[in-house]
């Protein structure tokens, strides 16, 4: 029978990332005179939020699948997540990732111990590639969102928001690739709206909340610059999760999400790279509705340097 996430995992994910790190801060913001509050995933170690569901996962394996390593496909945050994790635990670690994937992340994820697999996209299925390794070498799959026990780990923030704020948030509003974060947070504040949000064109999990089904992406979807939240499509695990849950997803442009970096940086001496901004761009440009009690999940600060220096110029 395949595992089901629930809440009782969250809450286990929870203790285990609090026995080894601290909270990220949950800052107040005001936006629109309205206060709220920013959750600064982007000062994890690794610098995002994927390194709950990592570790969640990693700590769940037993000896003997430990003992024939991991795979992971990422754009750069889950796998430095997966990374850090395994390196912690003395875990062998593959991680597929794109040939375009920004720099700063390959960088990182080699730092850390893992090999990196490079494909090519488009043109190249990612999760083929991944079953290939395993069918080669062995090893367990560990899914950047469609993994029950990631889900719960990345809904550990939600643990931890309910606990600074001494109550669960009126409202979360979520970056949104695969629908990890968001499925766990739906499953850690059961009381709290969720709002997904994702890049124009790559709005795979709100479409699939709207159709009730899932949705690949077209074929001629736009370029985007958050690289982190760009999926094919959703999976059933996460539109169950979030069916019901989920507010109507948003989508936010790439100069929506440049005025967000541009934002954090310089009300919250933050750097963020693009997809850890969107929520914040859709809270700015008044896309998601706010309140005392929200939450906005910053959800990565592992910015390309100069990409970065460009947006703060403004010429990008």
């Amino acid at each position: 029978m395949i595992r089901a996430p629930a809440r009782e995992g969250v809450i286990e994910a929870a203790e285990k990332i609090a026995a080894i790190l601290p909270p990220t801060p949950l800052l107040p913001v005001e936006i629109d005179g309205v206060q709220c509050w920013a959750k600064a995933e982007n000062l994890q170690p690794i610098g995002a939020f994927k390194i709950r569901g990592a570790w969640h996962r990693l700590t769940a394996l037993s000896e003997d699948e430990r003992s024939r390593g991991v795979v992971a496909v990422s754009s750069g945050n889950h796998a430095q997540g997966v990374a850090w994790a395994a390196r912690r635990l003395g875990i062998r670690a593959a991680i597929v990732m794109p040939r375009d994937a920004p720099q700063v992340k390959l960088d990182n994820t080699r730092a850390l111990g893992a090999e990196i697999v490079l494909y090519d996209r488009p043109g190249e299925d990612r999760d083929a590639i991944a079953a290939e390794l395993i069918r080669e070498r062995g090893g367990t799959l560990v899914h950047a969102f469609g993994d029950p026990w990631v889900i719960e780990g990345q809904g550990s923030a939600g643990i931890e928001i309910a606990a600074q704020l001494g109550k669960q948030p009126s409202r979360i509003v979520a970056c949104c690739g695969g629908g990890g974060l968001a499925a766990g947070l739906a499953l850690a504040c059961p009381d709290s709206a969720i709002h997904v949000v994702e890049p124009f064109g790559w709005d795979m999990v709100g479409q699939a909340l709207a159709a009730g089904k899932i949705v690949p992406v077209a074929p001629d979807a736009p370029a985007t610059i958050c690289d982190a939240l760009q999926p094919t499509a959703t999976k059933q695990l996460n539109l169950d999760l979030l069916s019901g849950r989920a507010e109507p997803g948003v989508t936010v442009t790439d100069a929506e999400v440049r005025d967000a970096q541009r934002w954090a940086f310089a009300h919250l001496r933050l750097v963020l790279e693009p997809g850890g901004a969107a929520a914040l761009a859709a809270a700015l440009a008044g896309k998601v509705p706010l309140d005392r009690g929200t939450a906005i999940m910053l959800t990565g600060g592992n910015a390309d340097p100069k990409a970065f220096a460009r947006t703060l110029s403004a010429d990008a």
